[in-house]
């Protein structure tokens, strides 16, 4: 079973910027889509950001784009979420999560099929 650590989440203000590091156990990372998702206060966990594999392919939602960037170094077994001009709005507990498909040739935005999760690490933009 792999584990996920998340790091490098904080408080900053809002413009700032963060860049969120997920360590990944295990000697098959390298072949698995990782995925960012979050959770805010009193809402459901939504998908942030989403990398294949090797990294040909990225996905980010809509509010985050041209602000957040994935990115993944499969010889550190590591994926990033480097997250700037941050908002209020973005404050929130950030997990990773890897996808259950082996070398899967697409990212999805869908969480139940990621099945290795971290902790979390709380990342709080202040207005």
């Amino acid at each position: 079973q792999v584990q996920l650590v998340e790091s490098g989440g904080g408080l900053v203000q809002a413009g700032g910027s963060l860049r969120l590091s997920c360590a990944a156990s295990g000697r098959t990372f390298s072949s698995y889509a990782m995925g960012w998702f979050r959770q805010a206060p009193g809402k459901e966990r939504e998908f942030v950001a989403a990398i294949t594999w090797s990294g040909s392919s990225t996905y980010m939602r809509d509010s985050v784009k041209g602000r957040f960037t994935i990115s993944r170094d499969n010889a550190k077994n590591t994926v990033y979420l480097q997250m700037n001009s941050l908002k209020p709005e973005d404050t929130a507990v950030y997990y990773c999560a890897r996808h259950r498909g082996w070398q899967i040739v697409h990212v999805t935005t869908n969480q139940e099929e990621y099945n290795s999760w971290g902790q979390g690490t709380q990342v709080t933009v202040s207005s």
